[in-house]
This record gives C-alpha cells, structure tokens and sequence, in this order.
C-alpha cells in the first residue's frame, strides 16, 4: 500500500541558541521568488549586488569577496585549503571548539601545524602570538574571532600587526561574529575571513560569505600544487563571480535571494546601529542573568554580544532545563560543547534574533524554570 504524508507544519520556535537564529519574514519571502537559471542576466545582476553588500558589510574593498555554495564550515575549509600547501607551516590560536577544527583540516591539507592555546572563555594576548612566531615562523596564523563555543571575542588589530610583521597571512573565522560586532576586514589588514548566513545575517544556513585581499590572492596563485578541493577551488571559482562568468556549479538559486534580502536589512539598519543593538541587548541579558544569580563564563571586556555562555547552577539540570525551555517556552538555546560540555549555557541573540522582546521572553522562562 503507497505511504502518504501531510503537509509539511513546524513549530515557530524563538531560536536563541548558537545559530541559526530567526529570519525576517522578507528573507523567507524572498526565497519563494520564481526559480530563474544560474547563468541568467537577472541573477548575474543579483549576483554583483551580493558581492557588493557583502564587501559592506565585511568593511573591504576586496575585490574577491562572494558567498561559498556551502555552510559556515566550508568557509572555513575554504581558507584553508586555498591558502595551505604540503609542507606550509601554520599556526592556529586553539580557544575553543572551532580553532581545533581548523588544526584538523591543517593537518588533512598537509600543512605542518603549530597550535599554541588559551584556556576556553579566555582571548589570546599579543604576546602569545609573537613568541609563537619568534619559534616558528608560519606562513599562516589562523584565529577565531567570535569562539561559538565559549563566547570570547579576540581582539585582533594587534595580532595582526604582529602576523604581517613577520611575513605572514591572518586568516581569521568571523562565522558568529560578522553583523553583529564589527568586523573590520581593511582596517585590521586580514588577509582571508570567513563567515556564515545564518548567524547574525539572520539568513537560513547554507552559504559561507569570504574575502580574499590580493595578498591572500597572490599566494594562491603562486602555487606549486592544485588546491585540495575541486570544489572550493577558489582559482576557478574566482571566474564563474568574476565577469568571465565561467561555468563552475549550479548556485543555491534561492539561497542567493536570501542573502540578498538579508544583506539587505543589515544595511538599511546601518552597521553601527546593529552593533550597538547587539551589545544593548546583551547587556540586558547579563543583567537579568546576574539578578537570577547566573554568572558568565567570559569577562565583560572579551565577551562576545552576540553569543553569551553563561555557568550553570549547582544542582540544575542541563539537558532537562532546555528541554522544557523548547517544549513549554517555545525558546531554544544551546548547550556548552567538550570540556565545557554539562557546564555552560549558550544563549545567543543574534541579528533578527536579537530584540528586547526575546531577552525578556527567555528571562522570564529561566526565572520560572530555576
């Protein structure tokens, strides 16, 4: 006998989690616009306003700036393999879940990796990074700006002076971080950077924006050997964004409207204006969490707005909290991940995500819970 199945029908959950976070309704409109081909006039069109909004948003005016076809992790892949070698040395700043991840594709491209690290909830000083260099003199230092899994924000302006003084490229991971907290690609000389739609864009998960400088651009084109990926291969897929428009791959049609509409939003806000909404309400929470006897794992100063851990309670429950959290509240938040595992909560408030109504919404919900 056939099987049938209903209709599709989800709950509208308050995601206030590590990510995604909500989208605007005009980003899930803009999804169901009518189906056009990849090569088509329109959506090269469209493609040309991503590019440019995305060179806005990320603060540059690098000319190689586009959405990977792929999520946040593929942005990160992408860095690296375009930019490593066999036999390249690479140091990467370990502060948490996703710095480790980037040893684990250092080691698969085969560059020699060196990690230095830094207790998680806790930033790198300028000078862990010199001596690093003094030691081992890299080619790469790759670093997490907004570690997701422990909420610190690095900064970054200095590190980077230290990096390019010794001659090599800052590859940095903006996946939490871009939208919500200044990212200032031009201004702190980053070479690569990577993010992702669906954190404080408040686009679904699905596209991986990047910038490259010429400098990063050059290295790549100096290579000996083809780049790991066919697929992220940035020396083709530099033509199919370019004005050559070279076949490469068919591209999330609708994802591209998406992020289009989202980019969109972020600028008719006005960077500085989402930023200090973020860090508004951000404040807000940690007020709320501290009058609920709730501490933070990071210091106020290196704390990311965006994301925020938050020490569990003696005697609470971890999965069970969060589960009534979703089931009675409607609200998701996230866990803490490997050592901090069963020990923090990660409470995001992210792009259309982040409003007053929600902190006071998830406020409400641990105060009856705890």
């Amino acid at each position: 006998m056939k099987k049938t199945y209903s209709d599709l029908s989800l709950p509208n959950r308050v995601l206030l989690g590590p990510g995604p976070s909500n989208c605007a309704p005009s980003v899930l409109q803009a999804m169901a616009q009518p189906m056009i081909g990849h090569l088509d006039p329109v959506f090269m069109e469209i493609m040309e306003e991503v590019q440019e909004m995305l060179r806005n948003v990320f603060m540059t005016k690098n000319r190689f700036t586009v959405p990977i076809s792929a999520t946040g992790s593929a942005g990160m892949e992408t860095a690296l393999v375009n930019t490593i070698e066999r036999g390249d040395d690479v140091l990467v700043c370990v502060n948490g879940v996703f710095g480790t991840r980037m040893c684990d594709i250092v080691e698969r491209c085969g560059g020699v990796l060196k990690k230095i690290e830094a207790e998680w909830g806790t930033p790198f000083q300028p000078d862990q990074v010199r001596d690093a260099l003094k030691d081992f003199p890299a080619k790469i230092v790759a670093i997490v700006h907004a570690e997701t899994s422990t909420g610190v924000l690095q900064p970054l302006d200095e590190i980077s002076r230290i990096v390019h003084d010794q001659g090599a490229l800052l590859l940095v991971d903006a996946v939490t971080s871009l939208g919500g907290a200044p990212v200032r690609i031009d201004e702190w000389d980053i070479d690569v950077c990577y993010s992702g739609t669906q954190k404080c864009l408040s686009c679904p998960p699905g596209l991986a924006p990047v910038t490259f400088n010429e400098r990063a651009i050059e290295k790549i084109r100096k290579r000996t050997s083809k780049v790991q990926s066919w697929y992220l291969d940035m020396t083709m897929l530099e033509k199919y964004w370019g004005p050559e428009r070279v076949y490469h791959h068919t591209a999330p049609i609708s994802m591209v409207y998406a992020l289009r509409e989202s980019l969109r939003l972020v600028l008719e806000e006005g960077l500085e204006e989402r930023w200090a909404r973020h860090k508004a309400m951000s404040a807000k929470l940690v007020e709320g969490l501290n009058k609920l006897g709730l501490e933070m794992l990071v210091d106020e100063q290196y704390r990311t707005p965006m994301l925020n851990a938050v020490k569990l309670p003696q005697g609470i429950d971890d999965a069970a909290t969060r589960k009534s959290l979703l089931n009675d509240y409607n609200i998701e938040i996230g866990s803490g991940l490997g050592p901090l595992k069963g020990k923090i909560w990660r409470i995001g408030i992210m792009g259309h995500s982040c409003t007053e109504e929600n902190v006071e919404l998830v406020l409400k919900a641990l105060t009856s819970l705890l």
